[in-house]
């Protein structure tokens, strides 16, 4: 007997993204260093087709912490120019992650 899946697992367009497929690199500045001191909040790029439940999950599954909150913000590229060639930058999605209680990431 097949298992059923609800509503919200049907509805999902795009590939299945393993843990590491999710997570492409930690974001590392003076101002998300500053959040992950002051209020557990650690910035992440992350693939374009990940959901907010994507990203707590692996989160949760590479780092071994307890996630209580995600916000996504999809970047848009910028205009550049290399001597006579216009271009753009690529665009991107960002996630900030709020970890719960005393639960911490250590990048260094």
């Amino acid at each position: 007997m097949a298992q059923s899946k609800t509503a919200k697992e049907e509805t999902r367009k795009g590939p299945d993204l393993q843990p590491h497929q999710v997570i492409l690199r930690p974001l590392v500045t003076e101002k998300n260093m500053f959040l992950s001191e002051t209020l557990n909040q650690y910035t992440f790029e992350v693939n374009p087709l990940a959901t907010k439940t994507d990203i707590k999950n692996a989160v949760e599954l590479l780092f071994e912490v307890k996630v209580a909150k995600v916000s996504t913000q999809n970047r848009k590229g910028k205009p550049r120019r290399y001597r006579f060639r216009y271009g753009r930058t690529k665009s991107w999605k960002k996630a900030i992650v709020k970890l719960a209680g005393d639960h911490r990431i250590d990048f260094f």
